[in-house]
């Protein structure tokens, strides 16, 4: 793809990005025989490439703008084009911050080369060491939770343990899953493998295949009602899908487990940032990201897509605090994306579609 066509008005771009909910409200026309860099406003002190959706991210940065002062101008596509851009403009990018979902995506910048390694001591001091890059490339900055679901009419949680144990005889005909075509599965299999091993990952798995109730489900919404509608009897999802339905149905047959809770831990990944490589306002786009762990941003940050803040000063969303502490498990995050390629090709042999 060449540069030239992929400079865009950064302020016009409004597309559909991991799983969250978004219009597209303007026309998107490439800038012919334009760098990408005279396309953002003379005026922009901070440039943002998000696959944060526009409804969630504005109200972000429309808080920073008003408490700091700082012209803040933002892209928001998917990860993949958002990195391919990247890419293809180098140097002349105009991008300060890349933010995204998921640790195997930021894990898939890191090796690109896309960022850089900064020196924080109120991120470094601050998130934990399992939710950010092993050389500061990239910070968490909220937190998701993916977790067993079931349905309360159908199951009792003393029945529930590990995601491991979905893969026994016991569910049977009960299972419901998501795609393994989602980062999401992706990360959750490559965390098994960098936790268990291939060969324990694969009897996972296919147990996970075998015990299905239905086809993989394209959406963890979907799941969930599959779930309500007493289609199977339980399921993995993202916490925050939950969440959603939950703000607008109270009564839903479903309710959440947190799995892993006398092993490691439930499985957790994050949305997070980094700094562009080639940051033109590289003091500006730290202090941006500091700005996202204080308090008062997090609240919104976390509770834009009811997930849980990465700050442990701040309390999540009331809907996101009536499930309770849970134990997370501790290992790096970017395994993630280390062991990614890896899973996908775990899945495949497994006969998880």
């Amino acid at each position: 793809m060449k540069a030239s066509m992929l400079a865009l008005a950064l302020s016009t771009v409004v597309l559909v990005g991991c799983g969250e909910k978004t219009e597209s409200k303007v026309d998107v026309k490439p800038l012919e025989n334009t760098s990408a860099s005279t396309a953002v406003p003379t005026d922009a002190q901070l440039v943002l490439y998000t696959s944060r959706s526009e409804q969630l991210i504005k109200p972000i940065t429309d808080a920073y703008e008003k408490e700091t002062g700082v012209k803040v101008v933002f892209v928001s596509d998917k990860e993949g084009p958002l990195m391919e851009r990247l890419a293809a403009e180098g140097a002349n990018t105009p991008a300060d911050v890349l933010m995204t979902v998921d640790a195997g995506n930021l894990w898939q910048a890191t090796q690109k080369g896309l960022l850089q390694a900064i020196d924080s001591s109120v991120l470094t001091a601050n998130i934990p060491s399992h939710l950010r890059d092993p050389n500061n490339e990239w910070f968490g900055l909220s937190v998701r939770a993916r977790t067993i679901f079931f349905n309360k009419d159908k199951v009792k949680p003393e029945q529930l343990s590990t995601y491991q144990d979905l893969a026994s005889s016991k569910w049977a005909g009960k299972l419901c899953l998501r795609t393994s075509k989602k980062v999401y599965n992706q990360s959750l299999v490559a965390m098994l493998i960098a936790e268990d091993g291939q060969a324990a990952t694969e009897k996972t798995v296919k147990g996970w295949v075998d015990n299905l109730a239905a086809p993989v489900f394209p959406d963890d919404t979907k799941l969930l009602e599959a779930i309500d509608a007493g289609q199977c009897d339980v399921g993995i999802a993202n916490t925050y899908y939950y969440g959603r339905m939950l703000d607008k149905n109270p009564n839903l047959n479903v309710t959440l487990f947190w799995a892993n809770q006398k092993a490691k831990g439930t499985h957790v990944n994050v949305s997070g940032a980094g700094v562009v490589k080639y940051a033109k306002h590289k003091e500006q786009a730290v202090k941006f990201m500091e700005w996202l762990y204080s308090e008062k941003a997090q609240g919104m940050f976390a509770d834009s897509n009811l997930e849980y803040p990465v700050n442990i000063k701040v309390k999540p969303s009331t809907i996101v605090n009536q499930w309770g502490e849970f134990k997370q498990n501790p290992i790096n995050v970017s395994q993630a994306g280390a062991v990614q390629a890896q899973a996908v090709m775990l899945m495949d042999k497994m006969g998880y579609k």
